[in-house]
């Protein structure tokens, strides 16, 4: 089996494939920018890094738009960060059309949220607690209010509220994991993420949605 991340020049994609394999050893993964091999993979990562404008444009550019659209319709895929908000209708970030694949929007951080120590700084960078909304096979083995690691001025607003599998606190809840059918997307980098986002690598292997 091959599991293939995603490479249009915007993404953390060694820290993703390393991740893997340390999970998976017996699984060849591979980064790669051809829509050839993407097609050819069991497995596909969307990772995304950077500003949305800029994602929208290199993926485009790249000519790997499509082969992610056929991924997304019908192999297990796992977006992660700006790969997550790709799948969204539009961003606020630039007023960016994004792929269309999940109806909905992705939206700022208020400016002026605040927490327990008063406003809250933007970008959200550190560690978050995450509630798991609903179960869900990448769930598995990852105790509920895990913590994970996140960067992001940014977060994702599902047009259906039962596509939300997570959702972190900064100033209020905010959806920051999403699924639908053979599609699972975090907000959070679970290649940062230490224990709990190693299981999550390890559960998307196994996983036959």
């Amino acid at each position: 089996m091959t599991i293939a991340v995603v490479d249009y020049g915007m993404g953390n994609l060694l820290s993703v494939a390393k991740a893997i394999e340390r999970v998976a050893p017996g699984i060849e993964v591979t980064i790669t920018s051809s829509p050839a091999r993407i097609d050819a993979a069991a497995r596909v990562v969307f990772p995304g890094q950077g500003a949305m404008p800029d994602c929208m444009r290199t993926l485009r550019e790249s000519g790997l738009e499509g082969a992610v659209r056929r991924a997304a319709q019908d192999k297990p895929l796992l977006a992660i960060c700006i790969g997550l908000q790709m799948l969204f209708d539009r961003s606020e970030e630039g007023d960016t059309p994004g792929l269309g694949l999940i109806a909905g929007s992705v939206v700022r951080f208020a400016p002026d949220s605040r927490g327990p120590g008063g406003i809250l700084k933007i970008p959200h960078m550190g560690w978050n607690r995450v509630r798991q909304a609903r179960p869900h096979r990448l769930w598995e083995n990852v105790p509920d209010l895990s913590w994970f690691y996140f960067v992001h001025s940014y977060y994702p607003c599902p047009d259906d509220p039962g596509l939300t599998v997570g959702e972190a606190d900064y100033g209020g809840a905010f959806t920051c994991a999403v699924a639908r059918d053979n599609i699972f997307a975090t907000q959070f980098h679970p290649e940062k993420s230490a224990a709990a986002g190693l299981s999550i690598f390890e559960n998307f292997v196994r996983w036959n949605p």
